[in-house]
């Protein structure tokens, strides 16, 4: 019985079709980068990823720095809140910041020095309409305050911008009620958080 030779193995001008070494060296290639991919994994799973700084102990060193008579401070879960009454920072309807708040916000300024933690200034008012000169609700009055506190902390101070934001809540985030004037006084504040983050 004659045996006949596969097609791909007839010759052309005596040369020998090896077209099945094609396809073995594209499979030996694969196998390559695949062996390549998964050493190069193993590599970077033995690298440990850089330890995470505790924000924490910044804020609770920042607290015991800063603790005294007629300042409100407490820890929440977004970071630390020094709230200060408008009165001590601003006259009544401004947003130019009193000189006998200076020495506070210097004590501040020193404590935020210290650490990169992230800082925001949020104003908030009463809910007694205000319309003047300059502002025209509660809205921009709490903002305006929010962002002369960045402005004096960045300049002044030297606090990196890239450190800071404000919020403005006007009249929307009132610690006691509207209708009574120690609920409005409460109201009427400024608040100076670090955050519980770099």
């Amino acid at each position: 019985m004659t045996r006949h030779k596969p097609k791909y193995l007839d010759s052309d001008n005596g040369v020998v079709r090896d077209r099945w070494l094609v396809s073995y060296t594209d499979v030996v290639t694969i196998l390559l980068i695949l062996f390549v991919c998964i050493a190069a994994e193993s590599m970077k799973a033995r690298v440990p990823p850089p330890p995470k700084i505790d924000p924490r102990p910044t804020l609770l060193e920042a607290e015991r720095k800063l603790k005294r008579p007629g300042v409100d401070l407490h820890q929440e879960a977004r970071g630390l809140v020094i709230s200060h009454p408008q009165s001590i920072l601003f006259a009544s309807g401004d947003d130019d910041v009193r000189p006998q708040a200076f020495p506070a916000l210097s004590q501040i300024a020193a404590v935020l020095l210290e650490s990169n933690n992230k800082v925001v200034l949020v104003g908030h008012a009463d809910a007694t309409p205000i319309h003047t000169r300059r502002f025209s609700s509660n809205w921009q009055l709490s903002t305006a305050r929010s962002l002369r506190l960045l402005a004096l902390l960045s300049t002044k101070y030297g606090i990196p911008e890239t450190r800071l934001s404000i919020q403005g809540y006007g009249s929307n985030n009132p610690l006691g009620p509207n209708d009574t004037e120690a609920g409005r006084a409460a109201n009427r504040r400024v608040e100076i958080l670090i955050l519980a983050e770099n």
